[in-house]
């Protein structure tokens, strides 16, 4: 069974840069859609961005539109989320999750998503 494991979490300050990576173990993630999501405390898990197999199409929430990027390197059975210029409120768990249901597009509905990661601290102080 496949493992997702996040990693690159920790404490920045405010305006500046992370990239976390999700890298996948007892299996393959290369084709899949991958997607990235967070849990701030004491809210609700939500969608931050995903990317189709082979990274020809992305999609981003609001939110994380033109600061975030996500990557993958699926010779390196990886997928990557920098993030640029964090502000506070981003301070969550991240977690990468994976979408294995064949011929549909990219989704933010995390009821989607087969496998997921255990989650990585993202800490943003002001």
């Amino acid at each position: 069974q496949v493992q997702l494991v996040e990693s690159g979490g920790g404490l920045v300050q405010a305006g500046e840069s992370l990239r976390l990576s999700c890298a996948a173990s007892g299996g393959t993630l290369s084709t899949y859609r991958m997607g990235w999501f967070r849990q701030a405390p004491g809210k609700e898990r939500e969608f931050v961005t995903a990317i189709s197999t082979s990274a020809g199409n992305t999609y981003y929430s609001e939110s994380a539109k033109g600061r975030f990027t996500i990557s993958r390197d699926n010779a390196k059975n990886t997928v990557y989320l920098k993030m640029n210029s964090q502000k506070p409120e981003e301070t969550a768990v991240y977690y990468c999750a994976e979408d294995r249901i064949p011929y549909r597009g990219l989704t933010t509905e995390q009821t989607s998503y087969d496998y997921w990661g255990q989650g990585i601290q993202v800490t943003v102080s002001s």
